[in-house]
């Protein structure tokens, strides 16, 4: 009979690999701006949220402050590293404007996490303490990041069309969901079990606005096409804050 800490870890693992995939779905936004060499109407938005994201839930998962989530940390340092140069790359194309505001987003971030960080380790001092300070945080941020996927979803109402949600990134969101909800379950997380509960529920009410909306969703509209593309970075922030959220 498999033991609770494997039946976790190969959950965790499934999910590390599910939320790869949701870190990686940007690619084609940035192919498209390293081919036209310049961000145009593209936002960084969604990108500051993750690295932010991550960077909380890789503190989450220190032995420091919440022992034995090492699946955590692996997931979410890498959304971290991935998004940093997804970042890198959004600076380099932009106008100077946006580089000096991207530049002071991610100081802001460094500062708060280290906020966050210092404030952890001075005024709590045991593991149950520390994981939930943190913990409530995450969560918090997590929460705020399913701002975007309602915003989407909206725009699938009113249009009557699927072309704003890929179906592949709502079907990756539940599962993600899903596994981690497991994860959480076999060994009691209520952190984690709170964020992805939550893009549980986001990517079963997107599976479900899919199959209402697939079938009058207009095939040869290129340009809702067009459009699609450009808005479709405003889904993969929410995404990634599950993957994230991951892990929340």
């Amino acid at each position: 009979m498999v033991s609770a800490t494997v039946a976790r870890n190969i959950a965790g693992i499934f999910g590390n690999v599910i939320s790869l995939f949701l870190f990686l779905s940007p690619i084609p936004t940035f192919i498209t701006i390293y081919k036209m060499k310049k961000v145009e109407e593209y936002k960084a938005d969604p990108y500051l949220a993750t690295v932010l994201n991550c960077a909380l839930w890789v503190f989450y998962g220190l032995p420091i402050v919440h022992p034995d989530s090492l699946l955590v940390i692996t997931i979410n340092a890498t959304g971290l590293a991935i998004e940093l140069f997804y970042l890198s790359i959004f600076f380099y194309f932009s106008p100077t404007p946006r580089k000096v505001k991207v530049g002071l987003w991610l100081v802001g971030e460094m500062v708060f996490v280290g906020i966050v960080a210092t404030c952890t380790l001075l005024l709590f001092h045991t593991h149950n303490k520390r994981s939930s300070f943190v913990g409530i945080i995450c969560v918090i941020f997590v929460s705020l990041m399913y701002i975007a996927p309602l915003t989407i979803m909206s725009k699938v109402i009113k249009t009557k069309s699927v072309r704003y949600m890929p179906f592949s990134l709502s079907l990756a969101n539940f599962l993600n969901g899903i596994i981690w909800v497991i994860y959480a379950l076999i060994k009691f997380d209520l952190f984690i079990l709170i964020g992805n509960g939550l893009g549980t529920v986001s990517g079963a009410v997107q599976l479900i606005l899919y199959a209402c909306y697939y079938k009058t969703t207009p095939k040869d509209d290129e340009e809702e096409d067009n459009l699609s593309k450009a808005n479709s970075q405003l889904q993969l922030s929410g995404n990634q804050g599950q993957a994230k959220g991951v892990p929340a």
